[in-house]
């Protein structure tokens, strides 16, 4: 039986009825996403996948306790846990996170690039390059929302659930984090092609 049009919901009910093939079809759905979350936190491929596979570890135990409550926010529940565990790495540790590549991963490798030529890739990657710069010098919170919003493809309702704020103050975030770079790049005479 094919299980990938079933929804969430249903796949958790098939899951918890034994079909273990539900949950994996779960976990290709969403893993990308939650995954992608986790490491822009960390940026540690090695840790990024501890976390994730907590993330997953957390959510069977919950599922099999029954202690998840069917709303039809799978997704939602799931990037909490993700978000969760990275903080409390982070408390653990007392490090921050930084918007940065590393030699094995760069969210812009994944993004699809029209036909450019050399040139043309040479002043996108430098201009990346500046922005997760200026990312990286915002207050957390704001630099929490630019990365939520722009690089994991939240919505301000679900960085507002996640980040437990309203959506008022994530938007409020936003906007700081958006004077802030004005700012910096006025500052600093930066460029950006």
């Amino acid at each position: 039986m094919n299980l990938t049009p079933l929804t969430d919901k249903e796949l958790i009910q098939k899951y918890l009825d034994g079909n273990e093939f539900a949950f994996e079809t779960l976990l290709n759905r969403h893993k990308e996403k939650i995954y992608t979350s986790i490491y822009l936190f960390v940026k540690d491929r090695d840790l990024a996948e501890d976390i994730f596979q907590e993330v997953f570890i957390k959510i069977i135990r919950t599922l099999r306790k029954g202690k998840y409550n069917h709303e039809g926010k799978f997704l939602q529940w799931a990037m909490r846990i993700s978000y969760n565990l990275c903080v409390d790495h982070f408390r653990r540790s007392k490090r921050r996170t930084k918007v940065s590549p590393t030699e094995t991963f760069d969210i812009f490798d994944v993004l699809e690039l029209k036909d450019e030529n050399m040139e043309d890739h040479m002043i996108k990657s430098q201009t990346h390059t500046k922005v997760r710069k200026l990312v990286d010098m915002l207050p957390p919170e704001q630099r929490e929302v630019v990365i939520l919003r722009h690089y994991a493809d939240m919505s301000f309702k679900e960085i507002a659930n996640l980040t437990n704020v309203s959506i008022n103050t994530a938007l409020g975030r936003m906007r700081y984090a958006l004077i802030n770079i004005r700012k910096l790049i006025e500052e600093k005479n930066i460029v950006l092609q």
